[in-house]
């Protein structure tokens, strides 16, 4: 980015607030202005210096994080990521915050492991910068690392530390069942609905990769499920992709497709961050490619970064039919716009034309 992001942290916790003043201070795209103990305090900070980006916290004194989004966002809106200690009892409240304007939910920083940390922080400091370069009309002196004491980034893994790479196996022969596989990120959420809600209940069966903290995807997809025609639910090892059923993989778990015979099925994984995501866009779409080739058919839709773009051209190469979401109609153009730069993506597309296409696949 041509300037850094410009972040405020409202938390009513002063050892979280310094905690995320550590890790976001340690990325030297991201400067943050100020810290906020409680909505009230936010919005005076708010009148004296606009940041680009805030982290708001769920519960807070004197007014909810909830209640503050809503009124930011019919007042002023800013592009704002939930800071949460998640709990699934917690999940539809969040799911709240996500249609009251909200760009996407992080778990407050693991601290209990070095590793925790690393993840957490690559995660955070990820969320913010994309928040900050989303178009939210769409929805429905520099702290290097070592001077921060933070763990500096893992390597980043591609799809090879899950599964081998392309043309170590050739996939199946091709056979009347059409399954579809989608990656999304910051905006997929609202994206997805928009899509699945279009969707007849005979649809192809569809696995999903939106990337999003553990104990969330449950109530997601629940969410989803009382809204669409088609059968929405969180991935279990083991399930099977059928007609009318949408798989979402489970926050912090890789999710990969495989055939028996005439059976596809997903399988659930524990593995490392890759393209720095768990779940990964990149393993889903490569497991497609290897197991289902031209029977397949993979979507990318609106998020940043470049998680799925390597995917979707494995895809491609293994006869697949392949689709990247427009830049107009995408929050953040990051992850389409990496597929269609490496030639990944067959056709590129508005979202609301996305459920004819999947339908269209199933008729293949």
């Amino acid at each position: 980015m041509s300037r850094r992001v410009r972040v405020l942290i409202i938390d009513d916790s002063a050892s979280v607030r310094q905690t995320l003043t550590d890790i976001l201070s340690s990325d030297p795209e991201i400067e943050v202005i100020g810290t906020a103990s409680d909505p009230f305090v936010a919005a005076r900070r708010i009148q004296q210096d606009l940041p680009d980006v805030i982290t708001l916290d769920v519960e807070m004194p004197r007014m909810d994080g909830i209640t503050f989004l809503r009124k930011l966002m019919a007042q002023h809106p800013i592009p704002v990521v939930m800071c949460s200690s998640l709990i699934e009892e917690g999940s539809a409240t969040l799911l709240e915050a996500l249609e009251a304007g909200a760009l996407d939910i992080i778990l407050k920083p693991r601290i209990d492991t070095k590793q925790g940390l690393l993840e957490s922080s690559v995660r955070i400091c990820d969320a913010v910068k994309a928040a900050a370069r989303a178009t939210l009309s769409r929805m429905p002196a520099r702290q290097t690392r070592a001077q921060s004491g933070r763990p500096p980034p893992a390597k980043k893994l591609t799809a090879d530390a899950m599964l081998p790479p392309p043309g170590s196996r050739r996939a199946m022969a091709r056979t009347t069942e059409t399954v579809i596989c989608i990656g999304a990120s910051t905006g997929g959420t609202e994206s997805l609905r928009v899509v699945l809600e279009a969707l007849p209940p005979d649809s192809p069966g569809i696995v999903i990769v939106q990337h999003m903290p553990e104990n969330f995807t449950k109530a997601f997809a629940k969410r989803l499920d009382g809204l669409c025609q088609v059968e929405v639910k969180e991935a279990v090892d083991g399930d099977t992709v059928l007609r009318g059923r949408v798989l979402i993989a489970p926050g912090n778990r890789h999710t990969l497709l495989h055939r028996s015979g005439a059976r596809y099925y997903v399988t659930v994984k524990d593995g490392p961050l890759v393209s720095r995501h768990r779940p990964s866009v990149d393993v889903l779409f490569r497991s497609a490619a290897q197991y289902a080739g031209s029977n397949a058919t993979g979507i990318i839709l609106t998020g940043m970064g470049d998680d799925g773009a390597r995917g979707l051209l494995e895809m491609k190469t293994a006869g697949a039919l392949t689709i990247a979401q427009d830049e107009a109609t995408s929050v953040v153009f990051g992850m389409p716009r990496e597929a269609i730069e490496l030639g990944a993506a067959d056709k590129i597309l508005p979202l609301d034309m996305m459920a004819s296409q999947i339908i269209l696949a199933g008729q293949r």
